[in-house]
């Protein structure tokens, strides 16, 4: 299956990046999921402005946008015919020494797709005794650092549930691990605000 790593689309068997990626060491990255529908990406234009943002939250320098697009083409034109995929795109700050501060090395863009069940119509839901923190200095952010969502998301399923919802600090419900938060009520649609975190 091609992959596509700093420019270059490669079969995933090929594919390598050092094991001194900031990303890898600290989870020093960002990244956009998106929905490809019968070989076209939803709404890519919007990902690729919230790629920049959240790679200028967390300091990076900005990714090429230009060279992300041309990476998505190739990936998606490496898969003709599928139907439904998920499509990531990935941004870390590149090799760096071990531990919290960045080296001085180009950024590592790696884009991958792969092939995607349609959603069910409805699943259980679990909320977990774990907060969101709104005053984090990630929030809003699309980081690479999941490990709380991956830790939620196996409680809820201990629970017989198949997505887990956080609170904020404040006690609010605030987002899933893979979903937004919606509640129809007296015909409205609401949803927690982004300063719930």
């Amino acid at each position: 299956m091609p992959v596509w790593i700093n420019g270059e689309l490669l079969p995933d068997s090929e594919a390598r990046i050092s094991v001194f990626d900031h990303g890898l060491v600290v989870g020093d990255g960002v990244f956009e999921t998106v929905k490809v529908t019968s070989g076209q990406p939803f709404a890519l234009s919007r990902h690729l402005t919230r790629l920049a943002a959240s790679a200028g939250g967390l300091g990076l320098p900005a990714p090429d946008l230009d060279q992300v697009r041309a990476g998505v083409t190739a990936v998606v034109g490496a898969y003709p015919g599928i139907a439904l995929a998920r499509l990531r795109i990935t941004v870390t700050a590149g090799a760096a020494p071990l531990g919290s501060e960045r080296g001085n090395s180009p950024l590592t863009v790696i884009i991958a797709l792969a092939a995607q069940h349609p959603p069910a119509d409805f699943v259980d839901v679990a909320v977990v005794p774990w907060t969101r923190n709104e005053h984090s200095a990630v929030t809003g952010l699309k980081t690479t650092s999941y490990a709380e969502n991956v830790r939620a998301l196996a409680c809820a399923a201990e629970q017989g549930a198949a997505e887990a919802i956080f609170a904020n600090t404040a006690g609010n419900l605030c987002e899933g691990t893979g979903a937004n938060i919606f509640v129809v009520t007296g015909g409205r649609l609401v949803t927690p605000p982004l300063s719930a975190g």
